[in-house]
């Protein structure tokens, strides 16, 4: 395996996106709620790990493809790669869970997804518990909790019923709303990209998007792997960007774990 550029040597520089990233976000329009999502600490006081993230207004995700699971059909554990938009990997991510959960409660499965950084250190906890995935159960929708460090919650991905689009709410760790998700009507991604908006409160001002990247026909009928963007303000709280980390795991597997949905 080549080697990776420890996340050191990762700077805050204007960097060029990588093939297939959605165009840069326009934040003209600020948005009332901005000292709410803005970062507040000093880099010394930022949970351990998340200093790297202070640096980055776009992240990568690609899954990797497993064998066993192309070739037998069988659900396996997920694996991610987490990357700068130079393609240098700053987190690496494992899903934990039971094989049952995997492969008779998928998409539906609990699930732990731990993130350690390149040392190995984790510094990211994801626990999604078994929910509901219909809208005739308003009471018991979707939700995600985010911890940094392990066992320390910075925050929540609430799902919000509403007959049309996919909406999500991002929490803080006092379980107040700070930032509103909405997706397409239609997530199918028919030979393009899924965009989901990170807006603020009110909807009036966008100033993040989490989009599943379109990866070509042979990849998304044979596969469920998935590569997906993540673009936020570079001084977005690192604890906010940790959350829409976590939120973009629970897209994918609402939205796109089958391969078939995710054309």
């Amino acid at each position: 395996m080549a080697s990776q550029d420890p996340p050191s040597q990762i700077h805050k520089t204007t960097q060029e996106p990588l093939p297939g990233s959605p165009e840069p976000l326009d934040q003209s329009n600020p948005s009332e709620t901005s000292v709410v999502w803005k970062q507040a600490q000093s880099p010394a006081a930022l949970p351990p790990g998340l200093e790297y993230l202070n640096q980055l207004d776009q992240i990568i995700i690609h899954q990797q493809v497993e064998l066993l699971q192309v070739v037998l059909g069988t659900e396996t554990c997920s694996k991610y790669e987490i990357k700068n938009c130079l393609g240098q990997r700053v987190y690496f991510a494992v899903e934990e869970n039971g094989c049952f959960d995997r492969n008779f409660c998928s998409p539906l499965r609990s699930f732990t997804i731990r993130i350690t950084d390149n040392a190995g250190r984790e510094v990211i906890t994801v626990n999604r518990p078994l929910r509901c995935n219909s809208c005739w159960f308003p009471c018991y929708l979707q939700e995600l909790e985010v911890q940094s460090p392990p066992g320390t919650t910075v925050g929540y991905v609430v799902q919000k019923w509403d007959p049309v689009l996919p909406k999500f709410t991002i929490r803080n760790e006092s379980n107040e709303d700070v930032l509103k998700i909405i997706g397409p009507c239609a997530t199918c991604g028919c030979f393009g990209d899924v965009d989901f908006e990170v807006k603020s409160l009110n909807e009036t001002a966008t100033i993040g998007r989490i989009s599943k990247y379109w990866s070509g026909f042979v990849n998304n009928i044979f596969t469920n792997t998935a590569n997906f963007g993540i673009q936020f303000p570079v001084d977005l709280d690192v604890k906010i960007k940790a959350i829409m980390i976590g939120a973009c795991f629970l897209l994918d597997l609402m939205f796109f774990e089958n391969s078939l949905d995710g054309l």
